[in-house]
């Protein structure tokens, strides 16, 4: 694993020129903040999340702004069908013809408990969003990011998805799968047109961070824009030779 000096990197304007990049989770905390970013420096971006209403504002932001012009595809990951993920990359591929990269951003934390107490229905949906939508949405682009003269797929990790949790149940396993995910896919992709690594944001002041820590003073954490130079990074040629890396947004505190 890799720290990144997020102070250090400065982004080129035309970074991600004419890239097509889809972003799980970007209605809100760190998929929107990064996606504002990549389209800032050229990219076209897709903006997938469950909230048709929020997606609306993040588009109507980039438009206003003088960026490319946004795509929305709305899906709910929770009780999508493998057809529907499918679906999902003929669309890429009939509306814009192209796709260079995936950011997985989209999580979901159910209430930290006891495995005891984890309800079925809690684990195989936080599964679901977490781990399970991540390969299908990766399996189903696979053919399309191959066309693309460089790709980068970059996966959402975290701290607990490192080193077990009391509590964290299945969100802690599901990072756990995110990152032999990666690995596993990263070595199978060694040589090729495409990267696969994955970030920890670490401690971020976003909606599902405040649902994990309710006591927590908002404003000691960065903002999601404030990590947005690593996610900037891995999906730009600038990373060329990192594959198969999990980094961390956030020095760790000494």
């Amino acid at each position: 694993m890799q720290d990144f000096n997020i102070k250090e990197y400065q982004a080129a304007d035309d970074l991600l020129k004419d890239r097509v990049i889809l972003i799980t989770g970007a209605s809100d905390g760190i998929g929107k903040a990064v996606a504002k970013e990549y389209a800032r420096v050229g990219a076209t971006v897709i903006l997938h999340g469950r909230d048709t209403t929020k997606l609306e504002t993040v588009y109507d932001e980039i438009v206003e702004a003088g960026y490319p012009q946004p795509a929305i595809l709305p899906l709910n990951l929770v009780n999508a069908s493998a057809e529907q993920f499918k679906s999902l990359a003929e669309t890429i591929e009939s509306e814009l013809g192209q796709l260079d990269g995936i950011l997985h951003n989209a999580g979901m934390l159910n209430e930290l408990s006891p495995i005891e107490y984890t309800t079925s229905e809690d684990w195989h949906q936080v599964m679901q969003v977490n781990i399970n939508s991540v390969y299908l949405i990766t399996h189903a682009c696979l053919p399309l990011l191959r066309r693309s003269t460089s790709a980068s797929v970059i996966m959402t990790s975290s701290g607990v998805g490192r080193k077990g949790r009391a509590f964290w149940g299945p969100y802690a396993v599901s990072k756990f799968a995110v990152e032999g995910f990666m690995q596993v896919l990263s070595d199978e992709l060694e040589g090729s047109n495409i990267r696969v690594n994955a970030i920890n944001p670490g401690a971020t002041r976003t909606k599902m961070r405040a649902t994990a820590y309710p006591a927590e003073d908002k404003y000691q954490l960065i903002t999601p824009q404030q990590v947005t130079p690593l996610y900037l990074y891995l999906m730009s040629d600038d990373s060329g030779s990192i594959n198969g890396q999990s980094l961390d947004a956030q020095a760790p505190k000494k």
